[in-house]
């Protein structure tokens, strides 16, 4: 089983977009402001200094994860994996991958919302090191009630 990380491409814009709706649907609703970000991840991802990466099985992409670049940091964001390829860790290799790649580029922290409700997420990350810090008030996401740091 081969699973390659690989860093944005335009042609697979929609694969992004499908891939973090069909999670936020899942999992909750999907909010007029991820629409608009996940419709235009060059916008407000990549030209915002953002980086996006897709793992790729056996030539399809599976999974996909932002970092994006916001005025606290970089933001651990938009992770989602295909239902069909759960259970390969698909997820935690691009954990792996964003984390090496912030050590590359010296950053100091990545940040990350979550919710208490996904359970699994909340014990992978803090398994990577991430430590729970206190939300502002005015968080990004009506369904985030958690945000956490990892200190590089």
């Amino acid at each position: 089983m081969k699973i390659e990380i690989i860093p944005f491409q335009k042609e697979y814009s929609s694969i992004f977009y499908d891939l973090n709706i069909e999670w936020l649907e899942t999992f909750f609703y999907v909010e007029e402001h991820d629409k608009e970000v996940l419709s235009n991840p060059q916008t407000y991802i990549i030209d915002n200094g953002g980086f996006i990466f897709f793992a790729k099985y056996n030539g399809e992409i599976v999974g996909t994860v932002a970092l994006m670049n916001e005025n606290h940091g970089y933001e651990l964001s938009k992770m989602a994996v295909s239902p069909d390829y759960q259970g390969l860790k698909i997820g935690q290799l691009l954990m792996n991958h964003c984390i090496s790649f912030a050590k590359n580029k010296k950053w100091d922290k990545l940040l990350l919302y979550s919710s208490t409700k996904l359970k699994n997420a909340i014990y992978i990350y803090k398994k990577y090191g991430f430590e729970e810090i206190i939300v502002e008030k005015n968080s990004p996401y009506e369904r985030s009630d958690i945000k956490m740091i990892l200190k590089l």
